[in-house]
């Protein structure tokens, strides 16, 4: 139902003006003739309210009317037409991701109008999406020609965009994907010849033209990852001047029946049927050695997307909860423990479900501390005159990323389960609104790069950036954070439990490396809970960050106790009931058990 739009902008506020440092964004040569801190709550607020009155309405069509294959072509539900044009023509859109553009707002604070679409139709923000992910690998690696040509009415949204990657002989094994690039007269034009499939926004109706970016292997190159390069593809041909010309030979072979985000289609596309598609490489052609710059390339989209891919699945988790609560409220049913005498109450005042509520609330404000860490090193490694600091949030990009998508697309999954218990057997009905988020939210751990990829990222990669240096840097902060506040009267408790959590992690380290040598396959076989107890430590730090300042603000006799006092309370759940999964999972790992690896095929 479009009406489950329940949303509140309060959060986002806190984290922007309260918690992280933001005049320090605003203060960058880029913002600071434009924006001041006072612009924030009327941008949040002009947002959220477009968001529920444009965008929520449309939410409904996209799970019924969904998207159509009929003819060779996609449709997407008409009341989507509308409410696109109007959220790019107001500036809601791509045009926000171009560093460019003067006018686009920091990521820190777009990453909350990007959050407020998300959760009010996150179907169709994904058009959005792609235009500016796409628009942002062509300006950064196209020719000057390319960015003029295409990207102008890619932010704008005038025109769509994809990213054609994954194929039925490889998709999270990229190496292995069969589609070619074969050379013509023009060294930067090559005929393309493939399929690609599961493509977001593959083929629809919303824009006249869609570009899509091929990976493709030049005929002759290396064999593997190394060998791709990535070619500009759009479904209709751009003259010179801007203007579409004929058909590129791009087919629309099908679009994907899936469980849920049918709003989206996901199209199986067909490059070259007729021989006759064409595309237009990015960047130079495979080197001598027939390596190719298309993965080089793809990854400056791709670790963005996984940002915005966790922060997708927090926006449908929020929405859950936020109507798990309105019910909460609503629903009379039971007795007080204490006072059964008393008659029946609104079932929020149930122990059990109290603790439900907590949990969704207490994991969504950790989720959201960790989305909006990331936008504000995103901000400062596009904007910063100051190489210390570029160079200091590309480390801690390198860090959090895979955490964030991981993470948050995991637990999207749970927290929107808890929400369905809090509702009984409503919320496993479609007539209550819980059940699409279901069905939406677990695409989230699947984009992008499977979760257990994240977690390979994070052992095998991040682990041993730098000689180990740059994680040890982080840690040492974290580290630093717990130490300084660890003698804190009010929160002692709560520093108790994350020294704890800190000083198994470094046993962990040392288990795992000893895993290397002794059983490799440990390694994969504990990343995922590796990365789980990861983030789970970071964030316990990050609540408590903003514990201390909530906790400030109610010792100054602040008027909005109930947000401050939330915040403080949300803090003390996640460190107390989650933070301590950290330990126990260290043991568990620490164990070293190979049944899964030991037992064989048949037994399955």
């Amino acid at each position: 139902m479009g009406s489950n739009f329940i949303y509140s902008n309060r959060e986002h506020k806190f984290i922007i003006k309260e918690w992280l440092d933001f005049p320090k964004i605003i203060n960058l040569r880029r913002f600071r003739d434009f924006l001041n801190i006072d612009d924030v709550d009327q941008i949040l607020d002009q947002a959220l309210k477009a968001c529920k009155d444009v965008m929520a309405p449309t939410n409904d069509d996209g799970d019924t009317i969904k998207t159509v294959f009929k003819n060779g072509r996609v449709t997407v539900p008409p009341s989507y037409h509308e409410a696109y044009k109007f959220m790019r023509e107001n500036g809601w859109g791509a045009t926000n991701k171009d560093v460019e553009d003067e006018s686009a707002l920091p990521e820190t604070l777009y990453g909350a109008v990007h959050e407020f679409m998300a959760a009010s139709n996150t179907a169709l923000t994904m058009f959005f999406s792609m235009c500016s992910g796409i628009g942002s690998v062509i300006k950064s690696f196209g020719s000057r020609e390319q960015i003029d040509l295409y990207t102008p009415k890619m932010f704008s949204g005038v025109w769509g965009a994809t990213m054609c990657l994954t194929e039925t002989s490889g998709g999270s094994d990229v190496g292995d994907l069969l589609t070619k690039a074969y050379p013509t007269d023009n060294p930067s034009i090559y005929k393309i010849k493939g399929t690609k499939c599961f493509i977001s926004g593959g083929d629809h109706d919303l824009t006249e033209n869609i570009i899509h970016l091929v990976l493709a292997r030049v005929e002759g190159a290396a064999p593997g990852t190394k060998g791709l390069s990535l070619f500009i593809v759009p479904r209709i041909r751009v003259n010179s001047d801007g203007s579409l010309g004929e058909f590129n030979d791009v087919t629309t072979v099908g679009i994907e029946h899936k469980m849920g985000m049918n709003g989206s289609p996901t199209a199986v596309l067909s490059f070259g049927d007729e021989n006759d598609c064409y595309g237009t490489l990015i960047g130079d052609p495979p080197d001598e050695r027939g390596f190719g710059q298309g993965m080089a390339q793809m990854f400056k989209m791709i670790n963005t997307a996984r940002v915005d891919t966790g922060h997708g699945a927090l926006a449908v988790a929020a929405i859950a909860y936020n109507n798990s609560v309105e019910y909460t409220k609503q629903r009379i049913q039971g007795r007080s423990i204490k006072n059964p005498k008393a008659g029946r109450v609104p079932i929020i005042q149930h122990a059990d479900v109290r603790r439900m509520l907590l949990s969704q609330k207490a994991t969504l404000e950790a989720m959201r501390a960790m989305i909006f860490k990331a936008y504000y090193f995103i901000d400062l490694i596009n904007y910063s005159d100051e190489p210390s600091d570029v160079h200091d949030a590309k480390r801690q990009i390198e860090v959090i990323t895979p955490l964030i998508k991981a993470y948050c697309s995991d637990q999207a999954w749970n927290l929107v389960a808890e929400a369905i218990q809090v509702y009984g057997g409503y919320g496993y009905s479609e007539e209550y609104p819980i059940a699409r988020q279901a069905r939406d939210s677990k695409i989230f751990s699947i984009w992008e790069g499977t979760n257990f990829i994240q977690s390979m990222d994070l052992v095998t990669r991040k682990w041993k950036l730098e000689n180990g240096q740059l994680f040890r840097d982080w840690f040492e902060e974290l580290a630093a954070f717990i130490e300084d506040n660890r003698n804190n009267a009010r929160f002692m408790r709560e520093f108790q439990i994350l020294s704890q959590a800190l000083e198994e992690y470094q046993n962990l380290q040392v288990t795992v490396e000893n895993y290397y040598d002794q059983n490799i396959e440990l390694v994969p076989f504990y990343s995922t809970r590796i990365l789980r107890v990861t983030a789970e430590l970071y964030s316990g730090c990050l609540l408590m960050q903003q514990a201390l300042i909530a906790q400030d603000k109610l010792d100054a006799g602040s008027t909005d106790n109930s947000f401050y006092q939330g915040k403080v309370q949300s803090a003390r759940f996640y460190v107390r009931n989650v933070v301590p999964d950290v330990m126990a999972t260290i043991k568990v790992i620490a164990e070293g058990d190979t049944s899964a690896i030991d037992i064989p095929e048949e037994a399955f």
